[in-house]
Formats: structure tokens, sequence, C-alpha cells
């Protein structure tokens, strides 16, 4: 009767082991977009290559020193390094005046230096997309020279047109009255060519036509060119201003200033924000698409940075008629929106914004900082790096940080005239470029308290490095127990739940100062960021928005936190947030049986595994028998 039973429960056993695995075989949908939509629930790190790491030793950044240090950013946890322009430029505006779209800017090494750069990457599964610039070269691009000479196949890419003349004066004048940017006209006359060039930027950087087909066709080539390198997509700047319509007609003047140079004159309704936007968005995204199917690999991906209103952001996305555009149009409400002066409502609102505006069925994406705009420790505090973190790690979808921000890197406002970079500071004099200057964001990564920052052998860097680096440096952070580097690597981990990649999202006023996102998925137990973004200490009872909720489990803590990672907080109890901190829990509920149980059947059904090997070995040591018999009616 005994060796019955036994033989009973190693067939019942086999079985539901063999049930157990030809489930676990079967692909799922959600696994099968887990290959594709690597980006759904990535981070993405954006690099300025000029400040991360010099190895050949002229103070200067390069792609050998991005190579170098990719062994940190995987550690780290980052998905894809997003890179600010690496293209052969003109050095004055540091890669956004593109002379050669094929070459590499001499100051950050060579072609055979970015092969192997990519090569590296795919070895530690880390993507890389490549910020590029499509609505203008540089003036010494040979695209332009050609085109100022009317070169056939050249001769429209691009925009010009023949000026106006004064009936009063007989002088001639630009087409239209569109400024710059920056300021003053957006035309310029080219005395080789006879006709004016559109710059809407500097005079230096003249405008593409996107209405011309052979402009397409070599954008096209030179995004194929890249994807065949091994980048896996393009992070594409200021596409809003793609397109102007072909009869140049006078912008509406805004009434709001007399200045004539000044960008906001004028209602700027006609040089930006055409509808033939979307068609080119949806035309490169579906060159990336198709480059993916018939090449394999992971998803190309197309990020757009066009700062626009609100209403357009589903054509971003996806036309109508459901053509797909832009995998990531960068959302940059937190960086725009939110100030120093912001309370909790000010960041729940432009969460809650950007989340209601966003289609359905497509993903968000936070950023907080990048080159351009002042760094978290210095527009709010050092110790609101943590809470902001915390924030855009918890929130659904991307993840953007830019480089430093992991360290709390804080502006180096202090920079000297004589030392400055930013050519539009340079313009305002050394009375006033400080104000404006966007060098202090820019300044080299701090690796470690040895002289200057551990970026670069030479005794001069091209900009000075904060002067705090002996103290906030990524050497320091990690032998601290305690540090901002350490709670974001914290952060990303995390990340890894499934409820923080697949939940549903919700966000909570709670006081004026303190908001909070509560992230949930059906069966699982949920998780909430609460953040104090007050200059005082918050005295608050968050259990009041949160149903059948028994406790707290504090998982993650800022630097300056005095609560401890594991500490329960009770049902029963208020909880204080210190000035700027931020916590991240999971909730314990009154029905929080449900992952214990999961838990204990996976544990019994591992024991019953082991159970059976030791049967299956008890009988063959004693060899008694040579098969199992699965015969139903012996076995039931």
């Amino acid at each position: 009767m005994f060796k019955m039973f036994i033989n009973k429960m190693i067939a019942i056993l086999c079985m539901a082991v063999a049930y157990r695995r030809a489930m676990a075989s079967i692909p799922t949908k959600d696994l099968v977009n887990d290959v594709d939509d690597w980006w759904r629930h990535a981070v993405f790190y954006q690099i300025y290559p000029r400040s991360f790491m010099d190895t050949n030793f002229d103070g200067i950044g390069d792609l050998r020193g991005i190579t170098h240090k990719l062994t940190y950013l995987h550690d780290t946890g980052i998905t894809a390094i997003w890179l600010s322009p690496i293209f052969q430029a003109e050095t004055d505006n540091f890669g956004y005046g593109i002379a050669n779209y094929k070459d590499i800017h001499r100051d950050y090494g060579t072609m055979q230096d970015f092969e192997e750069l990519t090569r590296k990457a795919k070895r530690l599964n880390i993507k890389i997309l490549l910020d590029f610039v499509p609505d203008h070269t540089s003036d010494q691009c040979l695209w332009f020279k050609k085109s100022s000479s009317r070169e056939k196949g050249y001769e429209d890419l691009y925009v010009w047109a023949d000026g106006r003349i004064d009936e009063n004066t007989g002088e001639r004048q630009p087409p239209n009255n569109w400024n710059s940017l920056l300021h003053g006209s957006a035309w310029s006359w080219h005395p080789k060519r006879q006709q004016y060039y559109l710059h809407q930027h500097t005079a230096q950087q003249p405008d593409l036509n996107f209405r011309s087909p052979a402009l397409i066709e070599a954008i096209d080539d030179v995004l194929l060119f890249w994807l065949d390198k091994g980048v896996q997509g393009f992070r594409m700047i200021a596409t809003n201003y793609l397109y102007n319509p072909s009869q140049f007609i006078d912008e509406p003047l805004r009434g709001k200033t007399n200045n004539r140079d000044q960008y906001d004159f004028t209602e700027n309704i006609y040089s930006k924000d055409q509808s033939e936007v979307f068609e080119m968005l949806y035309h490169w995204r579906s060159l990336l698409d198709e480059y993916s199917l018939q090449n394999g690999g992971p998803c190309r991906i197309l990020m757009t940075d066009a700062p626009t209103d609100l209403k357009l952001l589903a054509n971003y996305y996806e036309s109508d008629e459901g053509l797909m555009g832009a995998h990531i149009p960068v959302n940059y409400l937190l960086l725009s929106d939110i100030t120093d002066k912001s309370d909790g409502r000010d960041f729940a609102f432009n969460i809650q914004k950007w989340l209601i505006c966003m289609p359905g069925g497509h993903t968000a994406n936070w950023i907080m900082g990048s080159h351009d705009q002042p760094r978290i420790g210095s527009k709010f505090s050092l110790d609101s790096v943590d809470a902001i973190n915390m924030l855009l790690m918890t929130l659904p979808g991307i993840a953007v940080t830019y480089s430093g921000e992991e360290l709390g890197m804080q502006d180096y406002r202090a920079i000297k005239w004589q030392d400055t970079k930013d050519p539009v500071a340079l313009s305002m004099g050394p009375k006033f470029y400080q104000s404006i200057s966007k060098d202090p964001v820019r300044t080299p990564f701090q690796w470690s308290a040895e002289k200057n920052a551990g970026f670069t052998k030479l005794p001069r860097t091209w900009l000075p490095v904060h002067p705090n680096y002996e103290d906030l440096n990524l050497k320091t952070q990690l032998d601290d127990e305690k540090s901002h580097y350490k709670v974001y690597k914290s952060l990303i981990q995390l990340r890894q739940e499934v409820v923080l990649r697949e939940g549903r999202c919700q966000v909570e006023v709670i006081n004026k100062w303190v908001f909070a996102v509560i992230r949930s998925l059906k069966n699982h137990r949920s998780f909430i960021t609460l953040i104090n973004v007050g200059s005082k200490p918050q005295l608050i009872n968050v259990f009041n928005i949160l149903d059948d909720v028994k406790h707290l489990r504090i998982l993650i803590t800022g630097v300056y936190s005095n609560y401890n990672v594991g500490a329960l907080i009770s049902g029963n109890n208020s909880l204080t947030l210190a000035a700027h901190e931020g916590i991240v829990c999971q909730l314990e509920t009154t029905n929080a049986m449900t992952e214990e149980r999961r838990a204990l059947m996976k544990m019994l059904l591992k024991s019953a595994n082991i159970v059976l090997v030791g049967l299956l070995f008890y009988k063959l040591w004693n060899n008694k028998w040579t098969k199992l018999n699965f015969n139903q009616n012996a076995i039931w």
C-alpha cells in the first residue's frame, strides 16, 4: 500500500510540474511586448559629452570617456543613454549647428571611437540615442554652400526667398516680419545667391526646407546611416519649426512689446507648429519601424523635443487615422511649469495634465533636468534631490535623468566672464551674461575628490569644475553609508516591481505642500510616494486617502530622513515629513493575504519538486523498479 501511495504521489507531482512548465512556456502578449517595447519603462540618461569624461587629456569630454564609464551606468541600472550632439559642427554652438551629419565632432574623437562605444553598449545592453537637429545646419555645411551656389540637386535644400522693396526708400527688406528665437530678423541676405535665407536661430544656422523632396531623402539617408552604426533612435530637436507657409505671410503683432527685434513682438503662428510637421513625424516613425522589422533587434525609437501646446500632443503620438508618430514626445511640464515657488497642488496638476492629454495606449515620460535648465539641487535645494528622484522613478512610464542629477550636482553660477563659453551669454556682454548663461549646468561631471573632480588629468578643463567637488562626487557617495547616488540606484531597482511597471497611477493632494503618487495593480500591494515640497515640516495623516490600509512599510528614504527603511507606520498614526522630504512606501492592507498565499503556494510547489526528486532517487537507489506506471487506472 505504501508503495502504491508513493507511486501515485510521484505521478501527481510529475503532472503538476509538467503543467507548470507548459504554462510557463506559453508566450504571453506582455512578454512579447517586453522584448520589443524596451523603452516603455526605461531610464534614459542624458550625457553632455563635452562634460562627461576626458580620456585624451585636452580638458574636453570625449566618446572614449563615455565608453570607459559605461560600466558605471550599467551598474547603476541605466537602460539607455541619450547623447547631446556629437556630429561635426561649429564649436561656438557645441553641436547645434551641424556641418556634417555623417562625421564625429573632432573634439569628441573619431568614427572608430563611436563604433567601439556602440559595441560595448550592446554588450552591456545599454541603448544609444542621438540628438539630431533636423531643422537647420551650419552655414559651413557643404549642403548650404552648394545650395547658395544653386548647384543642381541642392538649390532648394534651404529656405530661400526674394526680399521686398520699400516703396518709400527703395531699399531691399526681408520677405516678412519674422524674428529669430534669439534676436532680430529671421532672414539674412546672401550676396552670392542674391536672396534671403531663413534662420530661426542664429544667422550661422540656416533653416532647411522640408518642402523639398530632395531634402527629405537626404535626411532619411543620414538617419539610416546612424541606424546602421548601431544607434537605437533619435531625439529630434525643435521639430515644431520644420515647416513654414510657402507664402511667407507676416505674423500678426502680439502687442506686448514695442521692440521689433524681440521674438515675442509677433504671435509666431506661421513660423512654427504647421500641420505638415506631423506628417514628417509619421514618415520618420515609419522609417524606424521598417528598419526594425527588416534588421531585427530592439525597437528603434523616435523622441521629439518640441515644447508646444498640449492640445497638439495627441498628434505627436499618432494621427486621427492611427498613423504612429513619436514614441516619446518629451514632456517638459515638470521642467518648465514647476519652480521653487510651486506647491504640492502645482506638482499634482502638471502630472495629471500630461496623463489626461496623452492618448490612451501610449507611454508617459518625465524629466526635471537638462543641459539647458537649472539643476534640481540649485533650482530647489540640495535636500530636494532625493524627493524629486523618487517622483521621477515612481511615476508611470519613462524617467529621464540629466547626467549628475543622481549625485545632486549643482549649478556653478560663479563662472567668470573670461571662462564663459555659452555664445548667447557672451553676446550679452560681461554685465548681463550670468543671468542667461547655460554654462553653469554644463560643468564637468564630478567623479571623485581628485583634482578637477577626476574628469581629466589636464590642469585646466573646458569649463571650470564646481568647487564643491571635493565633498560632492561619485566616489564619496559610493563610500558613504547613505548618499543621493545610493537612493537613486535603489529607486531604479524598485522600478522593476510589476506594480511600478504596469500599475495605475493616482495623484492625491494631501495639503498645500504635500502630495502623493499611488501606484496600484490588481492582486498586488500598492506603492505610495509621499513628497513635501515645502520649506517646513508637515504633519499629515495619509490614511485618510487610503482604503483598507493597515500600515505603510517604508521602502526608500532620503539621505537626510529620520525614518528607517523597513519601519512600519500604523494606520492609527500620523507622520511628519521634513522640509523637502520624500519617502516611498508599500501599502499593507487588511486584504493583503493574497500575496502571502501566493508566496506560500510557490514555496509548497518548490518543496514538492524537492520531494519528487528525493523519492525518485530513493527508488533508484533501492533498485526496486525500472519505470513508473502512469496508467490512469493504476494511479487513481
